[in-house]
């Protein structure tokens, strides 16, 4: 394979390859390479922070449980920044990077948050499972997740009371897509999720007495419909292969749709809803190497920064800039920020988080210091800049950062080469202008210079 090929197909599939990882792949051709992915994300590896406080909170007399409600609370946002923190780590440091990244996808597919920690965290371990699973059973174990209950008030959904506001997402935002349902289709399907609940623990609970056995019809088709039975009538419609696979179309390919490119997945989607197939489909099909795929996305905040992670590792001594960054940067793990979840794309790029974007390599590798000496110069006054921006910005972003890790991995590239490892995409003229004319003063500088450029921000 191709060198930039491979450095897409890892950009989309994780968040970057090194020199040193590259090579070692490179001798592969595109189907072992795909299929090592794969097998390698086979693997499920539930991502845990200790929980025994909460539990221990939730346990004795009704009064007892009631009367901890606001430690209990106060413990789970804490739980859940450090399930946040704990993810990042996981997602530049794992073998199973596609069950990664795609546990991140459908994490804003499948959007959900709750005040109770213990189950936000069974709640995304469910995301884990089933990222690369059948989507059926994926759907089915969503529908019982007790965060999800809880947050699309399936909960209050009973024979007598019936809400609708799973019923209307699982159409609108899960399955099919707007327009593709009738209001009647909505009560019809909101009736047969009655009942849904769950116990202390997150686990579910159906509720028959609470449940509507009347018949229903629902797509044309009547019976007395259960919940797991309206979700296997809503995948007999292959309109759900479709918007499964144009989602992910923007998300691991271009966020421009290809219609043919589309019609191609969903007829190989729709065959057994394989989430693994469909990628395999798509991570070996030509186009998805076609140029005009290569670079073409912005990166989110969390793609940038485990992206420079992935090249530079580093850690914050203080982990709570971690989680205020992302919230300067416009995406917070585990907040998302309606039940839509983050639009992506060209929304991820404002006049404000583009100076701070453009500045963050700096800002975490480097106390803020880009060195500027001109070709041919010597920067003298490195040490006494660097000095001065450690002063003024190195509070900010207090990390500790292993450069010895970079300069292992780019040991046998050389630093006229190094654009070609850090950046995806080719420089524009004005880049390439401008980088030309900086002295490369070693390859540290020069990873920061490069990672500072527009051209960073695409994958």
């Amino acid at each position: 394979m191709q060198t930039n090929h491979i450095q897409h197909l890892f950009w989309r599939v994780g968040f970057g390859i090194t020199p040193h990882q590259l090579h070692a792949v490179s001798k592969l051709d595109k189907k072992q390479l795909v299929e090592n992915i794969l097998k390698t994300s086979r693997k499920i590896t539930p991502l845990q922070v200790d929980t025994s406080e909460l539990e221990s909170l939730m346990v004795g007399l009704v009064e007892d449980v009631k009367s901890n409600i606001k430690e209990f609370q106060r413990l789970s946002r804490e739980k859940t920044k450090a399930l946040n923190i704990a993810w990042v780590d996981r997602l530049a440091n794992t073998d199973e990077f596609l069950r990664e990244k795609t546990t991140l996808f459908w994490a804003n597919h499948f959007v959900c948050e709750d005040n109770n920690f213990i189950y936000t965290q069974k709640f995304h371990n469910t995301l884990r499972r089933h990222a690369l699973g059948n989507f059926k059973d994926f759907v089915i174990a969503i529908s019982k997740e007790a965060a999800m209950t809880k947050y699309l008030n399936t909960k209050q959904n009973k024979k007598q009371t019936p809400n609708e506001n799973f019923a209307r997402e699982l159409m609108e935002l899960f399955t099919l897509g707007v327009g593709n349902y009738t209001e009647q289709d909505i009560k019809e399907s909101a009736r047969a999720f009655t009942g849904y609940g769950h116990d202390l623990k997150g686990d579910f609970v159906f509720r028959e007495r609470l449940h509507d056995s009347g018949m229903k019809t629902f797509f044309g088709k009547t019976g007395n419909f259960n919940g797991d039975q309206i979700i296997e009538i809503i995948l007999e419609n292959k309109q759900c292969a479709k918007y499964i696979c144009q989602k992910i179309y923007r998300y691991f390919v271009n966020d421009t749709i290809n219609e043919t490119h589309i019609n191609e997945m969903t007829e190989v989607f729709f065959a057994d809803y394989n989430i693994e197939n469909l990628l395999r489909f798509v991570l070996l099909s030509d186009w998805f190497y076609d140029d005009i795929n290569i670079g073409s996305k912005i990166k989110s905040p969390i793609e940038l920064l485990v992206g420079i992670k992935t090249l530079v590792p580093l850690e914050f001594n203080n982990s709570k800039q971690l989680l205020n960054l992302q919230k300067l940067l416009g995406q917070t793990l585990l907040d998302p920020p309606n039940v839509a979840g983050w639009k992506g794309g060209k929304s991820w790029i404002d006049s404000n988080t583009i100076v701070l974007r453009l500045k963050l390599p700096s800002l975490l590798l480097n106390n803020a210091y880009i060195s500027k000496a001109k070709e041919g110069e010597t920067d003298k006054t490195a040490d006494l800049q660097k000095a001065f921006f450690k002063k003024q910005y190195g509070k900010r972003f207090n990390t500790t950062v292993n450069w010895e890790y970079f300069f292992n991995q780019f040991k046998n590239v050389s630093i006229t080469d190094m654009e070609n490892y850090v950046l995806v995409g080719s420089m524009s003229p004005n880049a390439s202008t401008y980088i030309n004319s900086l002295a490369k003063v070693s390859k540290q500088e020069y990873c920061v210079q490069l990672m500072s450029l527009p051209e960073y921000q695409m994958c």
